[in-house]
């Protein structure tokens, strides 16, 4: 194998762990109710589309003020997203994962909230980061199955 080719697999394997790393912080740093490390995940003008809401740039910061996410919050709620799929082209890649909010209720833990999510990201001076997401609830319609292919 040529170095060069090397190089380009090397840089693959950096991308994806990289990504699959990001991907991997949005969970906790839901749960922890942390609108910087929420916000770090996503390019300054990213977006972050769910149900009926779109947030966009700093809007994301107030993800984890939202009433909803405050009461998952109090009651006690992990957000799991599962492994991503990604596809990279240059600085622009897509995942698709499966995410699961699982909420406390007495002594249990059942899912809430089932979702496909596509994430588009791009390469910044910084890193990976976020450009879109969409999450949408699998609840048999087909645009939830859409996101997940790529």
């Amino acid at each position: 194998m040529s170095s060069e080719a090397l190089e380009r697999r090397l840089r693959s394997l950096e991308d994806r762990a990289a990504i699959a790393d990001l991907i991997a912080r949005y969970g906790p740093a839901v749960d922890a109710g942390d609108p910087d490390a929420v916000a770090a995940l996503w390019v300054p003008d990213g977006t972050y589309q769910f149900d009926d809401t779109v947030l966009e740039g700093g809007g994301i910061r107030g993800l984890v003020g939202i009433p909803t996410h405050e009461e998952y919050m109090r009651r006690g709620c992990a957000h799991i997203v599962s492994a991503p799929r990604i596809e990279i082209d240059g600085d622009e890649a897509v995942a698709v994962t499966h995410s699961v909010v699982m909420l406390r209720q007495g002594d249990r833990w059942v899912g809430e909230r089932v979702s496909a999510n596509r994430w588009e990201m791009l390469r910044t001076p910084d890193g990976w980061r976020v450009r879109h997401r969409r999450n949408r609830l699998l609840d048999g319609a087909a645009a939830a199955r859409e996101l997940l292919v790529l």
